[in-house]
């Protein structure tokens, strides 16, 4: 009986002491380094379990002797914690570095920029080679799309010219694997109606504006005018000077706008008396649509422009504008610009 009790000490001792090695080992898995790639992405479906996410990282040769991860997280359940998801595994040296981003919920991120003063046509490219990004309008024209995003009313001669220009918000839109192209758009077109609504109802009075939509198409052209946002109320003004004096826009962005795929970099004296609803030294007002997408400085020179009497306004050569009150004084500062020019290009020369 002696004999059967030290048999059985023993016995306790030897599975004590395999199941405290067991223990240890379990324990240092989890500083186990991890064959993960700068950029690789790991997608962790909704209901993964221990052993499914072992074979998963087996599978996509991340860990070795994946195995013993079921067996890790039943020892150690704050680890079992994961999240559905795609996540980056830039960065990702260990299995604990690997468990803590699934159980984190955050996700990779990506992001695509819409600059101002570009067009739809612009942008869409931008959409199409965006990574990780689903691509559901492919195929579609703009008039499709518009239907998609609910353009407001307002802007009903978007849906006459299927013109999406000036209609989006520009700014960097962060997403993660897996978002739609339309659900970006939509995010913009939401921010731009916000900001087109909070400009227009804090608007200075006697604009000579008849509702959001006007302001958004003067605001494109003041996009396209000046790149300084300081100066933009200073442009503003001018152009509300002239609508105010039933004076033409007289605007070569318009122009440019309107002449489409014939614009080569240049505007000739016909360009300018070729009627098209864009060319703003021909027809009264403003052109039917905006002719980009704008900033909300642009937005806000609208609503506020600066109280001028001036009427022109020309390059001055440092990337900035001369601003004056008559055509005498227009045709003057023409003349400087075009004598620095001059100048310029001997230098080049």
């Amino acid at each position: 009986m002696k004999k059967f009790f030290v048999f059985l000490l023993i016995l306790l001792l030897i599975l004590s002491g395999v199941g405290f090695w067991g223990y240890q080992k379990l324990t240092e898995f989890v500083h186990t380094p991890v064959n993960a790639m700068q950029d690789q992405l790991l997608t962790i479906e909704r209901g993964t379990t221990g052993s499914k996410l072992a074979a998963l990282l087996e599978q996509e040769k991340i860990l070795e002797h994946a195995d013993l991860l079921p067996w890790l997280l039943k020892l150690q359940p704050q680890l079992n914690k994961v999240k559905a998801g795609t996540y980056s595994l830039t960065g990702v040296k260990t299995l604990q570095d690997l468990l803590d981003m699934i159980n984190s919920g955050k996700e990779a991120q990506f992001s695509v920029k819409f600059i101002e003063g570009k067009t739809f046509k612009e942008w869409r490219k931008n959409l199409e080679n965006a990574p990780h990004l689903k691509q559901t309008l492919q195929g579609k024209t703009d008039k499709e799309i518009m239907a998609l995003l609910d353009i407001p009313a307002v802007a009903k001669t978007v849906y006459e010219w299927n013109n999406m220009d000036g209609w989006l918000y520009p700014d960097t839109y962060n997403y993660t694997p897996n978002s739609t192209d339309l659900e970006l758009l939509k995010r913009s077109t939401t921010r731009l109606q916000k900001a087109l609504d909070k400009a227009w109802s804090e608007r200075d009075e006697n604009l000579p504006l008849a509702d959001p939509y006007q302001m958004l198409i003067l605001a494109s052209i003041v996009e396209k005018e000046t790149g300084i946002a300081a100066e933009r109320p200073q442009v503003a003004s001018v152009f509300i000077n002239r609508l105010k004096a039933n004076m033409k826009l007289q605007t070569d962005p318009t122009v440019i706008y309107g002449m489409g795929e014939s614009y080569t970099g240049n505007i000739r004296k016909k360009d300018l008396e070729t009627i098209t609803p864009y060319n703003t030294y021909m027809i009264e007002g403003l052109p039917p649509t905006p002719i980009a997408m704008v900033s909300e400085s642009a937005l806000q020179a609208v609503a506020h422009p600066a109280k001028t009497d001036f009427y022109y306004f020309v390059a001055d050569g440092s990337g900035g504008h001369k601003f004056t009150h008559n055509l005498n004084e227009h045709n003057k500062a023409v003349q400087e610009y075009l004598r620095w020019y001059r100048n310029q290009q001997k230098g080049a020369n």
